[in-house]
């Protein structure tokens, strides 16, 4: 059965927005984007809500662009033809290899799950991991954490009070930006 991962960058308090909605302050280097990339090529599918989605367009179109160092075009050849599904409660179309949910979340997972794919279904979003946290659907977090404190913003973790015991399963330290890798699987 294929597995559920949620993956973001975070402070070491926790958040992937700051209180104003930046996230500039986890720029990878390039080190941690080529991780990121190798992560990213394990993924059949990801999961977006209507911001990320929104977010990640820039890249639509990118493949054309003569002047990507060889890392960003190696970035824009895996993620554009990613199959997405998008969850949105607004946009009523979405473009490039991606589609609107048609079924709550459990019922994509489910039927995502179901299907004789390969490669992990992604979580992006914080909305979205936290109703997939909340429902028990996820196999697995993994948390890229940058050395700063934003004081507040959006959190990686959803505050609902409930315990997951999870087991570490990899860690890794990038040198040159001091940024953190933890893979924990969610123990059921």
């Amino acid at each position: 059965m294929r597995s559920v991962t949620y993956s973001m960058g975070v402070s070491l308090d926790g958040y992937i927005m700051d209180a104003n909605g930046d996230i500039d302050w986890g720029d990878p280097d390039e080190e941690v984007f080529r991780f990121v990339i190798e992560e990213t090529r394990r993924v059949g599918v990801h999961l977006l809500g209507r911001r990320l989605y929104e977010t990640m367009l820039y890249w639509e179109g990118m493949e054309q662009d003569p002047t990507l160092d060889p890392p960003t075009r190696a970035w824009v050849e895996l993620w554009n033809p990613l199959p997405k599904v998008v969850f949105s409660r607004t946009l009523t179309e979405v473009r490039g290899r991606a589609r609107l949910a048609t079924g709550n979340l459990a019922e994509e997972i489910e039927r995502l799950r179901a299907e004789p794919r390969e490669g992990e279904i992604a979580l992006g979003g914080a909305e979205l991991a936290a109703e997939a946290a909340a429902a028990d659907l996820i196999d697995e977090y993994r948390i890229r954490v940058s050395p700063v404190l934003l004081g507040g913003g959006t959190p990686f973790f959803a505050r609902d009070e409930r315990r997951v015991r999870l087991e570490l399963v990899e860690s890794r330290t990038f040198r040159s930006s001091q940024v953190v890798h933890l893979r924990y699987r969610v123990l059921r």
